[in-house]
């Protein structure tokens, strides 16, 4: 009976501390704006002013890696004129022979070094504006480079491929600069 008494009220006490509201903390203010927020104007502008940082320093570093491009006439002569005091022999004229048909090949846009001497010749024989009598000298002068270089050793005067190479670019500068000037 007593248990029966007391039962109801532990329960009772039990049910009001179970149902009471837990005491609040206050609310939190206004959250304040996040750092995006705050800055977005200068971090865009910043963002933009560093890709165009970027793009400027690796446009300067790329422009310092090209190369400066040499002219076909400086290259051809300062590889004939290492050659000057060399003996004239097969590997000489074939060497002048090779040098000036890169010249020709790159100063009038034709594919000179890929061409046998004879196909080489009727090009430049063909090529206006090298002219019918120089293209006419130049190409006997590649076949004598070619007769000379296979034949068998002859005590013939010597052909002076060297400098006649070097003739052959001084006249064929002033039609590469009319060419040129015609494009």
């Amino acid at each position: 009976m007593f248990l029966s008494f007391i039962f109801p009220v532990l329960s009772a006490s039990a049910q009001t501390d179970t149902n009471a509201l837990p005491t609040l903390a206050p609310a939190y203010g206004e959250l304040p704006p996040t750092f995006w927020e705050q800055h977005q104007t200068a971090i865009i502008i910043g963002g933009f002013l560093l890709i165009l940082a970027q793009s400027l320093f690796l446009w300067k570093m790329l422009m310092r890696l090209q190369p400066a491009v040499e002219p076909p006439e400086n290259i051809a002569r300062a590889a004939l004129n290492r050659l000057l005091d060399e003996p004239e022999d097969g590997k000489l004229l074939s060497e002048v022979s090779q040098i000036l048909r890169r010249y020709i090949g790159a100063v009038f846009q034709m594919r000179g070094e890929t061409l046998t001497t004879s196909e080489f010749t009727a090009e430049i024989l063909r090529h206006e504006k090298i002219g019918p009598e120089l293209a006419g000298k130049i190409s006997g002068f590649l076949r004598e480079c070619d007769a000379r270089k296979f034949a068998p050793k002859k005590n013939a005067a010597a052909l002076d491929a060297v400098e006649t190479a070097l003739d052959f670019i001084t006249q064929l500068e002033p039609r590469r600069a009319a060419s040129a000037q015609t494009r």
